[in-house]
């Protein structure tokens, strides 16, 4: 059965479609993306300008027409933080839906920590034991610990890295000066959920999903040994942290020529960086491994087990 999954987030609008088989891992067949950044068409009000919403429904509306080419049979549309959150959010999944020709699934924060950790279980493995997940969006951060496929423990804090970039760091270089603002600022957000997860068992596998993270590890980070085919990255709490006060200085044109760091990212990362050093420093983590599954495998997973094999091919 060829399933897709049309990821509508901060940054991107993500379709990913993959064929799936009884008992068989998902085999990816396309992926599309097209970059919004939605947080450049915030207004003042925490509302999604006209011009953003009319990017995203034809971002959307695209997607839609890969699908239906690619004969997909199933599309599980799902949306995010930049969408859920907007003052206007409402109007906007009223258009997206005429859009899609169907229901659109707004996730919430610890359901998005939920499915990613779900997606990362399964790529690591039961003998993975108990896993830490960090993954960093364009709105928020999603936080998660448990030894079985869902968490003990999920937390969602607005700590996504267009958001950030937004609020703390809007100048091309942002300067160290407002990178100690914005760090000071994830202390205090991210304090709660660091003294929950914190009470939780030590970590088995500390893990990062997302672009953003797998950008810095890119970046900061070193290849790890692996098998033929995949390619697994460890990111140190130093070595990100080393290169924080180099980006702050970079303008956004410069970055983007470092190593990992796309066009797309290179306005985020700054931000992204800042959020993610700080909270595996609250939460203990040295070093982190990258998964390449993240909130679109899980929920593909979580959709495929709720399937009834006796149907028609």
């Amino acid at each position: 059965m060829r399933l897709g999954v049309l990821d509508i987030g901060s940054n991107t609008v993500h379709l990913l479609i993959a064929d799936v088989i009884p008992g068989g891992r998902p085999l990816a067949t396309t992926s599309k993306r097209t970059v919004l950044r939605l947080m450049r068409y915030l207004e003042p009000d925490g509302s999604i300008s006209e011009e953003g919403v009319a990017a995203l429904v034809a971002a959307v509306a695209e997607a839609r027409e890969i699908a239906a080419v690619e004969n997909v049979a199933e599309l599980l549309a799902t949306a995010t933080s930049a969408v859920r959150d907007a003052r206007n959010g409402e109007a906007v999944i009223a258009r997206i839906e005429e859009a899609l020709g169907q229901e659109l699934q707004v996730l919430g924060g610890e359901t998005e920590a939920r499915y990613t950790f779900l997606a990362v279980r399964r790529w690591f493995g039961w003998s993975a034991g108990q896993i830490l997940l960090f993954d960093i969006g364009g709105g928020s951060l999603e936080l998660a610990s448990g030894a079985d496929e869902l968490p003990e423990a999920a937390a969602s804090v607005p700590l996504g890295a267009g958001r950030m970039t937004v609020q703390f760091l809007p100048n091309d270089p942002p300067g160290m000066d407002a990178v100690e603002q914005l760090r000071a600022h994830a202390e205090k957000v991210i304090a709660p959920a660091a003294t929950a997860l914190g009470s939780m068992p030590k970590p088995d596998h500390i893990v990062g999903s997302s672009k953003a993270i797998r950008s810095l590890a890119k970046l900061a980070g070193s290849p790890m040994p692996s098998w033929p085919g995949n390619e697994r990255l460890l990111l140190p709490r130093d070595a990100l942290g080393s290169w924080i006060p180099r980006l702050a200085k970079l303008p956004a044109s410069a970055r983007q020529e470092l190593p990992g760091i796309t066009a797309d990212r290179t306005f985020q990362i700054v931000a992204g960086a800042v959020v993610l050093h700080t909270a595996m420093k609250m939460l203990k983590a040295d070093a982190l491994e990258v998964s390449p599954w993240a909130l679109r495998e899980g929920v593909l997973l979580r959709y495929i087990e709720s399937m009834s094999w006796t149907g028609p091919a």
